[in-house]
């Protein structure tokens, strides 16, 4: 059984003027237990409301989400309780301090308080969050803190599917590699499933096992990083990933964003 297959998932948004934008366009991936599953893309190509559908967040018009092997569309509630959701625009009560808002996310998943406080001191240190910062409010953290909370209220309850939509966003090059390193050892730990998407290549290569380049609401390729690149091989030299996305869509990360746009 795997731990998440989409077949073909499409969705389509109308805009105020009435035009019809298709988000998600025959999508069809699938995620194995344990693995690591990266989509590239730029801001606009889907990969939002990729992740918006799985989490049972949005509908999807047609196709079929299966999270361990049940249809999320049908079911919402019980696979919402097999993943948890880390997005760049994390929402929080920001008055309320980082443990204040970490408490009562572990209170939503029917973790104690007693239960929490350990677990979010063990988090907090592996992510690199000074635990002394943890009593401030929400609103006086930086975008770059307040998306390593966003981690954090995630991975309070050991997730076996996780759904990273741009997760290092914001964060300085140290933060990010804190990040990394630990989504790497909960994968380890928990044998978590993760679809990570984002822009960023380095990421993508270092973290992923398979790894998907998405443009215009589509999968243009999925596989290992290296299969990937040997794909667009020229001259006998192996491109970068990032000359791989350049030469799969026609356009470099930023150009793909502005084309969207």
């Amino acid at each position: 059984m795997k731990a998440l297959e989409l077949r073909g998932v499409e969705k389509s948004f109308k805009k105020r003027r009435g035009e019809v934008v298709r988000a998600l366009d025959s999508i069809s991936l699938s995620v194995e237990k344990g693995e690591v599953v990266g989509i590239l893309g730029p801001n606009g190509s889907g990969k939002s409301t990729l992740v918006r559908v799985i989490s049972t967040l949005v509908l999807p018009d047609s196709g079929e989400v299966e999270v361990f092997g049940v249809d999320a569309t049908r079911h919402p509630k019980q696979v919402q309780r097999s993943m948890n959701r880390v997005s760049v625009e994390a929402s929080f009560f920001k008055k309320l301090s980082a443990m204040e808002n970490l408490l009562y996310g572990a209170k939503l998943y029917g973790v104690t308080s007693s239960e929490a406080r350990p677990r979010i001191k063990e988090i907090l240190e592996n992510i690199g969050f000074a635990s002394k910062r943890a009593t401030e409010p929400m609103e006086h953290l930086s975008r770059g803190m307040q998306q390593k909370i966003a981690l954090a209220r995630a991975l309070l309850t050991s997730p076996v599917l996780m759904l990273l939509d741009e997760p290092t966003t914001g964060l300085d090059p140290r933060s990010k590699k804190d990040v990394q390193a630990f989504i790497e050892r909960i994968r380890d730990a928990h044998d978590s499933s993760i679809l990570l998407c984002t822009h960023d290549m380095d990421e993508a290569e270092e973290l992923c096992d398979r790894v998907g380049i998405m443009m215009d609401g589509r999968i243009l390729a999925l596989e290992e990083p290296d299969g990937l690149k040997r794909r667009y091989v020229t001259n006998g030299r192996v491109p970068t990933l990032e000359e791989t996305f350049m030469a799969a869509t026609g356009y470099s990360v930023e150009e793909a964003a502005a084309e969207a746009r």
